[in-house]
């Protein structure tokens, strides 16, 4: 089992508040680092965001297990003492505060690494912390706003937000996987390293494509549940109703959707439909033949004749439907109120999902 925790031994000083942080945090703990989470004496402020899971929030028991509370007043010397007494012994410390805030209470990354060069630091931001809106506050869906992600999602009508936290999360797992490589490289030359993660960096870069589009003269437009620079790729309804979502991406594929679902081999020669750009220039006409084949069957018939046409598709779900599939992986998290089930983390080695360490109560103690 040993095998499985690879971190085991590493000490990680997490001063952080609601998502992105202890995110990266979160998988640093589940690899076996001791991770001492920093809290306010009232609690990290996401412990009061929900009371879904056995009257706790659904964001503090996903993201917070295996870690160890130690609620600090930061503004007493006491606090601050015992702060420095923690980080003293880290190989890690990551902070998501307001921007300046640990400096002004005396703990600055620069004078913490000097002290010990071996010290990995990580600090997550809002913005860049050396630019014009570094003191401006951030959050998941202001960001998301801020950096043009919403002008892209939902229908034509409206701008619409991600359905979850989707900067917060992107921003943990970047942080995550940068100090990974910080551990890789003092490994190496066994000097630490200063971490910066900014949220609107994060977003920024995973906009590349939609703002290449952009600034190539062809700036995407919010098309729901299609794609914006492939066709067809969207939601479809068979004559009973149900909802499938299918997606071509390739000219070989088009070809095969043409012949066995389609019934029409000649429409992957068809100048309109031949190339993808030429089926995304004439979307409306090869989504609407697309669509008529799609009512021409029952669910269970667009299903099977789709996997016999070898097509890439989906099933249109819900959380209903997520609860219920029989693709999802569980674990079962001890809670301060109980056993929590949900979904497992992504990665298994040998084949196993490791096995994670208990929510804490709100000062614990180390």
């Amino acid at each position: 089992m040993s095998a499985l925790k690879p971190l085991t031994g590493l000490k990680v000083v997490a001063i952080e508040q609601a998502v992105a942080a202890p995110f990266a945090t979160c998988r640093l703990a589940d690899a076996g680092a001791e991770v001492i989470k920093i809290e306010r004496p009232e609690g990290d402020f996401a412990r009061g965001y929900d009371d879904v899971a056995a009257g706790q929030s659904s964001y503090f028991v996903w993201l917070n297990r295996g870690k160890t509370s130690v609620a600090l007043d930061l503004t007493s010397d006491a606090g601050r003492a015992r702060l420095r007494d923690l980080i003293a012994g880290a190989d890690v410390v990551v902070q998501n505060l307001r921007h300046g805030a640990l400096e002004r209470l005396g703990f600055s990354f620069e004078d913490l690494r000097r002290e010990n060069p071996r010290l990995i630091t990580c600090s997550i931001t809002g913005f860049d912390p050396d630019g014009d809106m570094a003191a401006r506050k951030a959050y998941d869906l202001l960001i998301q706003a801020e950096s043009g992600l919403c002008s892209i999602t939902g229908g034509p009508d409206e701008p619409s937000r991600v359905g979850v936290s989707v900067v917060d999360i992107a921003t943990g797992a970047t942080a995550h996987a940068a100090i990974l490589e910080a551990l890789i490289a003092r490994g190496i030359t066994g000097q630490g390293t200063a971490i910066t993660v900014s949220m609107f960096d994060v977003m920024a870069d995973w906009l590349t494509v939609p703002l290449l589009n952009h600034e190539g003269g062809r700036t995407p437009k919010r098309v729901g549940l299609a794609h914006p620079s492939i066709a067809p790729y969207g939601v479809f309804e068979t004559k009973d109703g149900k909802q499938i979502l299918i997606s071509i991406q390739s000219d070989r594929e088009w070809g095969k959707l043409c012949e066995r679902f389609l019934g029409d081999v000649s429409l992957s020669q068809d100048p309109r439909f031949a190339s993808n750009v030429n089926r995304v220039e004439h979307r409306d006409v090869t989504d609407k033949i697309v669509a008529e084949a799609f009512l021409q069957r029952s669910s269970d018939q667009a299903l099977a004749d789709l996997t016999k046409a070898d097509v890439a598709f989906a099933l249109l779900n819900d959380m209903a439907g997520l609860s219920a599939h029989p693709e999802l992986r569980r674990i079962t998290v001890e809670t301060p109120n109980g056993p929590v089930t949900y979904p497992a983390p992504a990665s298994r080695f040998d084949g196993v999902t490791r096995p994670v360490g208990p929510v804490p109560e709100l000062d614990e103690g180390v």
